[in-house]
C-alpha cells in the first residue's frame, strides 16, 4: 500500500468511527443496598407499623420501617420519534426498605414483625432467601443485586 492508500485508510478509519468498537454507555446510577418489603394492598388495612431485621453473612440490621405509598409504572406508550414515557400511580401497597450496607448474593435470614392499628401485634413472620443478582444494562456496566420481600395475610416471602 502507498502512502496514498495508507493516507486513505486512515482519513476512512477517523472519520467513520462506526467502523471501531464503541465503548457501550452506562446509567451513572447504582442500585441502593436495601431489603425491601412490600405490604400487600390486601393486608395493608392490617398493618399500623412493621419491624424488619435480616442477617446476612453474620451482619445483622433491624429497624421499624418508614412505610410509603407503593406505585406500579403505567406504559404511556412511544411517539413515532422514538421517545418513550411512562407515569406512575398508587397501587394500594406500601413498601419500606432497610439499609444493608454490605448486600451481597448470600443467603438472608429476615424477620418480620409489627403491630395492627388495633396496637395488638402481628404474627411474626421469617424467612431465609437469596438476593436476586442481574445485568439490566449488560455485564459490562456491572450486577444489581435485589432483595425485595412480599408481606401478605400469608407470610412473608421472595418477590
Amino acid at each position: 500500500m502507498g502512502r496514498f492508500g495508507l493516507a486513505a485508510a486512515l482519513m476512512t478509519t477517523a472519520l467513520f468511527p462506526g467502523c471501531q468498537p464503541q465503548p457501550v454507555p452506562c446509567p451513572a446510577i447504582a442500585m441502593a443496598p436495601v431489603v425491601t418489603v412490600t405490604i400487600a394492598a390486601s393486608y395493608v388495612p392490617a398493618v399500623a407499623s412493621l419491624h424488619l431485621k435480616a442477617c446476612q453473612d453474620g451482619a445483622c440490621e433491624e429497624e421499624d420501617l418508614e412505610l410509603m405509598p407503593g406505585y406500579v409504572s403505567i406504559d404511556q406508550g412511544c411517539r413515532p420519534d422514538g421517545m418513550c414515557s411512562a407515569t406512575s400511580s398508587p397501587d394500594g401497597t406500601r413498601v419500606g426498605h432497610l439499609f444493608l450496607p454490605n448486600l451481597s448474593e448470600s443467603p438472608i435470614d429476615a424477620t418480620a414483625s409489627g403491630t395492627g392499628p388495633d396496637g395488638n401485634p402481628l404474627p411474626t413472620r421469617t424467612i431465609t432467601f437469596t438476593p436476586k443478582a442481574n445485568y439490566p444494562y449488560g455485564e459490562q456496566c456491572g450486577k444489581f443485586i435485589t432483595a425485595s420481600l412480599e408481606l401478605d395475610a400469608a407470610g412473608l416471602r421472595q418477590r
